[in-house]
């Protein structure tokens, strides 16, 4: 079970898939938008009536994302996921029925334990994201650096307490469904933290070592890779363009919204003429567009599999979401963030402290000659290549869907 952008859902294909292979039946559960993703995979799919795309156009998602200050953006994020959430409980619960285990996705695993505890199901978490506090580094959403480890320790815990918030009504209203005696999301979670609860994290080690101060359930995997069709290939146009030069750059935002789409295009094209390279960009739910009158040299694309595009491209800049990011550092490539919202910050002084980038270009302050000067670094200091190269090999070298399997099998 999970919910939200295409990145919240396309690792669990590939985790789906991989336990599928060892003889589980699979189903996930999300948005409608995504059940052509998850078919491909060649696993079970159950929709959820809210579309993220529609609510990251509405008039709270564009509060949200003209939010400068990180705590009020959080807040708002908070406030429009509570609405949401209890769109959803129904159609989780009634995804569940029959099953024998649930997995659970970060962003319905509170709705999740209490569909497990009501079905009398065991649950398992499945995280993209660090959650547990740690002294180590401060929540991901927040998007800040370190603020040393009591601090960083207590903001994850106030984190933690309003995503309880945004859950809290739904939940209450599935206890009562189920017949349960009442009991509050916070106080649900802290037993589960008592008891160890398991949660496996889909992310590499190499990339964000585990916590020392972590409680002994909580795991890191490696990456969940996404499973597309078997037969999938990219357009005959795209594979026309890698053969008409040297390799581009690839340019997208993923599931970002930006206020000016148009302004942002003119910006990239700029930026990559100046850095000498040709480029690939997406339009995503960004609008990004390269333009019509390109020059031969830019090439505007709709989705894309990341793993047959990135590995031939010279460099790739993305929004430096977790999943964009895994595909970016499979591919082995330098690549140039610019974070936008939430987790994007943290993972993108993550792929600077691992050396794959020059730095950051936050899309706040970014300016074509800012992105310019970043990728003409990022394709021409041989150092980022190598580097890329090296953590490439390193993670292609983890097995992510064997931990998860294992556990299946004792609780088999």
């Amino acid at each position: 079970m999970t919910a939200g952008s295409r990145g919240d859902v396309a690792p669990y294909t590939g985790l789906g898939h991989g336990l599928a292979s060892g003889g589980h039946d699979v189903t996930v559960v999300t948005h409608e938008r995504f059940a052509g993703l998850v078919a491909d995979a060649g696993v079970g799919f159950r929709g959820l009536p809210v579309d993220p795309r529609a609510a990251l156009a509405s008039h709270a998602g564009q509060d949200l994302h003209a939010s400068r200050n990180a705590a009020v953006k959080l807040w708002r994020l908070f406030g429009m996921a509570r609405e949401l959430v209890g769109e959803m409980a129904g159609a989780l619960l009634a995804a569940a029925e029959g099953a024998e285990v649930l997995l659970l996705g970060g962003a319905v695993a509170p709705l999740g334990q209490v569909i497990g505890e009501g079905l009398g199901v065991p649950t398992l978490g499945a995280y993209l994201q660090p959650l547990a506090p740690t002294r180590e580094f401060a929540p991901p959403v927040i998007g800040t650096g370190s603020w040393g480890g009591p601090v960083n320790r207590a903001a994850a815990r106030a984190v933690n307490a309003g995503l309880d918030t945004v859950f809290r009504d739904a939940a209450r209203d599935l206890r009562l469904r189920l017949g349960l005696e009442p009991r509050g999301v916070g106080a649900a979670r802290r037993a589960r933290d008592r008891a160890d609860w398991p949660v496996f994290h889909g992310f590499s080690r190499h990339v964000l070592p585990r916590p020392a101060d972590w409680r002994s359930g909580l795991t890191v995997t490696g990456y969940w890779w996404p499973r597309g069709a078997p037969d999938a290939r990219l357009p005959d146009e795209v594979e026309d363009f890698l053969a008409a030069g040297p390799p581009p750059v690839y340019v997208g935002l993923g599931s970002a919204t930006v206020p000016d789409p148009a302004g942002l295009s003119a910006a990239v094209v700029r930026a990559l003429r100046a850095a000498g390279v040709r480029g690939v960009v997406q339009r995503g739910w960004s609008g990004l567009d390269a333009g019509e009158a390109a020059g031969g040299d830019m090439l505007t694309v709709g989705d894309l599999p990341h793993e047959l595009l990135f590995p031939r491209t010279a460099a790739v800049v993305h929004h430096a979401g977790a999943g964009t990011t895994a595909a970016a550092l499979r591919a082995g490539v330098p690549a140039v963030p610019v974070p936008v919202q939430f987790d994007a910050a943290f993972w993108s002084r993550r792929l600077t402290a691992l050396g794959v980038t020059p730095g950051p270009v936050p899309l706040r302050t970014l300016t074509a000659g800012a992105l310019g000067a970043a990728v003409r670094r990022a394709v021409t200091d041989p150092a980022y290549a190598a580097r890329a190269a090296e953590l490439a090999r390193r993670i292609g070298t983890e097995d992510a869907v064997a931990p998860v399997r294992t556990a299946l099998a004792r609780l088999a």
